[in-house]
């Protein structure tokens, strides 16, 4: 490599053309709209956390808003985002920042913001960086690809010891000027340019000194991860639906799937959907199967065969529980729901 080749000074002469400057949480860069978004952008894409992002700031417009709100508030604007302990953590660790830091965020204490839940090492270098102009130190998924093509770096990423080289690479790289526009132009080239699939060398400032562009290594690196075959796994569901057209719906425990979000009544068998609707005192003999829903988990696929039980009355033999509700998917209740049960609720007529 060069010792003339500077790596900050040409991806940041390329930021100042090309990059995202824009975006709904750059103005103004405050450390709550940093770490929203940064927290959102965690496992995707910017085009969809723009369509999140500026209802959830609206709704919860700070810190304290954020912390006072229900947490089946948060979920319900969270719904469609995916990853939903990524919803529970920002809530939970709002609540930790009114009652430790007064609602101030610890934007510059590294080690602060790594003690919130949901905050990594990356998560806590891109909020100081953006928010506050210091130095600190990111490697998301998009600056793991850049500095892993740059290098010409083999063995998958999530690896420790490749991890722990990427790390040294990105704080070598990393400038003590402009702190906010590099963190952003790295975030871009790896989002805009340095693409999983179909790079766009010619048009990169790294290209030059790139060591996968060079030896013809863009479309092998980074080494993905190995590949293993995601188990499957079958669930039963019970749309169960009372005399005035609303479906009955549990809130899941918070760890787990889906956690803490409202779901309909899921068993591992039949036999065991069965028999907790006798424990209800409703006859399992006016099941009928209504839906197939297939779901695709980051360990598991998942299989929900749904059967639809009508009744007749209001309540079931359980009343008043806090982890029960009745709900009309015309109603605009603000509550969590899984993506593919609020299309199932919204697309699956609940008359039979």
């Amino acid at each position: 490599m060069s010792t003339h080749f500077r790596f900050a000074p040409a991806l940041l002469t390329w930021f100042d053309q090309h990059g995202r400057k824009d975006l709904p949480w750059q103005h103004p860069r405050t450390p709550y709209a940093v770490w929203v978004s940064e927290v959102m952008l965690q496992q995707t894409q910017v085009k969809t956390v723009l369509k999140y992002f500026p209802r959830f700031t609206q709704t919860f417009a700070d810190v304290r808003q954020l912390a006072q709100a229900p947490l089946d508030e948060v979920l319900h604007l969270w719904t469609g985002l995916g990853y939903y302990s990524r919803a529970r953590n920002l809530h939970k660790a709002a609540q930790i920042i009114c009652d430790t830091y007064q609602g101030e965020i610890p934007a510059d204490n590294l080690q602060a913001l790594q003690s919130l839940p949901g905050i990594g090492r990356s998560t806590a270098g891109a909020i100081k960086a953006i928010s506050t102009g210091q130095h600190a130190v990111i490697l998301d998924a998009n600056v793991k690809r850049v500095l892993t093509r740059f290098h010409a770096l083999a063995g998958w990423p999530g690896q420790a010891q490749i991890e722990k080289q990427l790390w040294e690479y990105a704080a070598m790289h990393t400038p003590h000027q402009r702190l906010p526009e590099y963190t952003q132009a790295m975030m871009d080239l790896g989002a805009t340019l340095c693409t999983s699939r179909k790079p766009a060398c010619p048009d990169c400032p790294l290209q030059s000194q790139c060591q996968a562009y060079a030896q013809g290594l863009t479309k092998q690196l980074p080494t993905p991860k190995p590949k293993k075959t995601l188990p499957e796994r079958q669930a039963y569901g019970i749309q169960i639906v009372n005399a005035t057209q609303e479906v009955l719906l549990l809130q899941r425990p918070n760890t787990g799937i889906w956690g803490g979000l409202w779901s309909l009544p899921e068993f591992a068998t039949l036999e065991a959907a069965q028999a907790w609707l006798h424990t209800q005192g409703l006859a399992s003999s006016e099941l009928s199967q209504v839906a197939h829903i297939r779901h695709t988990f980051t360990h598991f696929r998942l299989h929900l065969s749904v059967y639809r039980c009508q009744i007749h009355a209001r309540h079931l033999q359980v009343q008043d529980a806090s982890d029960q509700l009745w709900y009309a998917p015309t109603a605009g209740n603000k509550i969590g729901l899984p993506t593919p049960i609020k299309n199932f609720l919204a697309t699956c007529p609940t008359l039979i």
